[in-house]
C-alpha cells in the first residue's frame, strides 16, 4: 500500500499528517510505529489524521497516534498544523474551525500574521477525570517517583499532565524520571510530565516527556498544562509565554472554568509518500 502524506511541524514538535476526508485510511499499530521510525519510516513524534466530522457542529475529525502506536486524546502542537493543513489545501475557507478530537471539541482560527490560537478547552482537576488515583482534588499531590518523593500538579488539557517547578531545567531529570512518572501506577491511562523552571510571572522554561514519543521539543498541551498548574498555584500570570526547546509558545487561561487559548506557529516542511 502506497500511502500520501504531509510532514509538518510547531516548534520542532513534528508530525505525519494523513488525509482521510474521502478514502478512509486504517493502519496498525505496527505501520503507525514504521512511518513515525526516524531511520526506517518517515519519522515523527506523531501521526495526525484528518477526518469527516463526527458531530453536526464540527468541521472535521482529528485523531492523534503517537510513536508507540497509541491513540490519544488531544495535541495543541498538531491542533495548530491541523487548521492550516486544511486551509492550505483548500478544505475550508474559514480561518476559524470547530474540530472534533477524542479529548473533546477544540476550535483552531489562522490569525492575519500567520501564527495560530487555538481554545484548547477548559481544564479538567477532577482525579478521577483525569485520570488520577486521589482521594481528593488538591492544588498539587506528592508521587514516589524512583525511590523519592516529587511534587506535582497533575490535570488534563483532554489528555493527562503531571506537572512539577525545577530550579534548573537544563539539569531536570526528563530522560531518567520522564518514564517512570509517564507509566506511574496512580495515571492509569499514563501521563504526560511536564517540567518547568519560573523565570518570573509571566515566563517559564519548559520540558515534556510526552506518553508514547518521550521528549520532544514542544508540546502544546504540555505548555497550556504547565501555565494551569502556575496559575492556579498562585504562581504565573494569565498570559504566560512558555519557551521551550522548539520556541514560544503563548499561553492565556483566566481562571477556573476558562477556557486555556495558545497560540504558535505552524509550518509544512515537505509532502511524499510511503510504501506500507
Amino acid at each position: 500500500m502506497r500511502l500520501k502524506f504531509t510532514k509538518m511541524h510547531g516548534l520542532g514538535n513534528d508530525f505525519v499528517v494523513l488525509d482521510a476526508l474521502t478514502h478512509p485510511v486504517t493502519l496498525t499499530p505496527e505501520q503507525l510505529r514504521y512511518i513515525a521510525d526516524r531511520h526506517r519510516g518517515v519519522g515523527c513524534d506523531q501521526i495526525l489524521q484528518v477526518e469527516p466530522p463526527r458531530a453536526p457542529d464540527t468541521d472535521f475529525y482529528y485523531r492523534i497516534f503517537n510513536a508507540d502506536g497509541g491513540e490519544v486524546e488531544q495535541c495543541g502542537n498538531g491542533a495548530r498544523c491541523f487548521v492550516r493543513y486544511v486551509r492550505d489545501r483548500g478544505l475550508t475557507t474559514k480561518t476559524e474551525i470547530r474540530v472534533g478530537t477524542r479529548g473533546g471539541v477544540i476550535v483552531p482560527r489562522l490569525e492575519d500574521d500567520g501564527q495560530v490560537t487555538v481554545d484548547m478547552g477548559t481544564p479538567e482537576f477532577e482525579p478521577v477525570r483525569i485520570p488520577f488515583e486521589a482521594r481528593a482534588q488538591a492544588p498539587s499531590y506528592e508521587l514516589e517517583v524512583g525511590g523519592k518523593r516529587v511534587e506535582i500538579s497533575a490535570l488534563s488539557m483532554g489528555n493527562p499532565h503531571a506537572v512539577q517547578v525545577v530550579p534548573d531545567i537544563e539539569r531536570a531529570p526528563v530522560a531518567a524520571e520522564g518514564p517512570l512518572i509517564e507509566r506511574h501506577p496512580r495515571f492509569p491511562q499514563r501521563v504526560n510530565a511536564g517540567y518547568m523552571r519560573i523565570v518570573s510571572r509571566r515566563r517559564i522554561l519548559l520540558r515534556v516527556y510526552e506518553r508514547g514519543a518521550g521528549e520532544t521539543l514542544a508540546c502544546g498541551t504540555g505548555a497550556c498544562a504547565a501555565v494551569v498548574a502556575g496559575v492556579s498555584r498562585g504562581l504565573l500570570d494569565p498570559r504566560v509565554t512558555v519557551t521551550t526547546r522548539g520556541g514560544d509558545l503563548g499561553i492565556s487561561w483566566a481562571g477556573e472554568g476558562r477556557p486555556v487559548l495558545m497560540t504558535g506557529p505552524a509550518a509544512t516542511v515537505f509532502e511524499g509518500e510511503i510504501n506500507l
